[in-house]
């Protein structure tokens, strides 16, 4: 099942649709008798896969030679604290991501803003 869900994946993405292509390679499916479960990080992928997910069925029922396939979509949100940053946050995020910021702000003498 794995193999034909990521060829499904695949030809997607060679034919440009990488949302899709995206949303299926998220994670690995889990198959449970037949039944298919994919957990998805948001509603609003969930809304896009679900929007697109007859031609995957149809692959699926067609190469695995079984007409009682099912897809279940979960949503696993996890929840994240949000918090205000401020101008040393933000740069010491960017120092983290790029050390070369450092090289950057001292070479001319940049400041933050405070």
């Amino acid at each position: 099942m794995l193999l034909q869900w990521n060829k499904y994946a695949q030809r997607l993405g060679e034919k440009g649709f990488k949302i899709m292509e995206s949303l299926l390679l998220i994670n690995d499916p889990t198959l449970n008798g037949t039944v298919i479960t994919l957990e998805l990080p948001n509603e609003g992928s969930k809304l896009d896969f679900e929007g697109q997910i007859h031609g995957l069925l149809g692959h699926l029922k067609g190469h695995l030679h079984n007409h009682d396939i099912t897809i279940e979509v979960v949503v696993n949100e996890t929840i994240e604290v949000r918090r205000s940053f401020n101008d040393q946050d933000r740069y010491n995020r960017l120092k983290e991501i790029n050390p070369n910021i450092e090289l950057l702000r001292s070479t001319f003498g940049l400041d933050l803003l405070t």
